[in-house]
């Protein structure tokens, strides 16, 4: 079955729970003025159809001791398919990297990590980091300011 197209309903259902993803049912459709039957139906479509892909709580990273977040440039001393797999493998293991992104350009990986402060960064790049598999070299970024962060899509 394939997925509907999502008229402007959708969209307004899907801004409005990027925004408040604990929306009881009766608020989201007062906020989309729809019947709570209606809004049901159409998040639970959104959910089995993939444009919403889950729940979760946005944690304060400073208040739980992790407020050093650190970008790594990633260069593979091989690009194969074995090379590239074992990486992948590994990096979904490691609680600190929080994401893995396979780019295109100078390097092979860029890895978003986040720790409590700068020893806790050597000790993970040398007891994780470099013994990954297949890493040949790496560049790290710690970010100074937090500028932006949001993980809502702009839909």
């Amino acid at each position: 079955m394939s997925d509907q197209p999502l008229d402007r309903i959708d969209l307004r259902i899907l801004r409005t729970l990027q925004a408040d993803g604990r929306l009881s049912n009766l608020k989201l459709a007062e906020a989309v003025a729809l019947s709570p039957t209606a809004v049901l139906a159409r998040t639970q479509r959104l959910q089995r159809e993939g444009y919403i892909l889950g729940y979760e709580a946005r944690l304060n990273p400073l208040k739980l001791g992790l407020g050093m977040m650190v970008f790594v440039e990633v260069l593979l001393d091989r690009t194969t398919p074995n090379v590239f797999n074992e990486f992948k493998a590994a990096v979904q293991v490691h609680n600190a990297i929080m994401e893995c992104h396979m780019v295109a350009g100078g390097f092979d990986y860029l890895l978003k990590t986040r720790m409590a402060d700068m020893l806790a960064y050597r000790e993970f790049a040398g007891n994780v980091l470099w013994q990954l598999p297949g890493v040949r070299e790496t560049r790290t970024y710690a970010v100074m300011e937090e500028v932006k962060n949001t993980t809502q899509l702009w839909v």
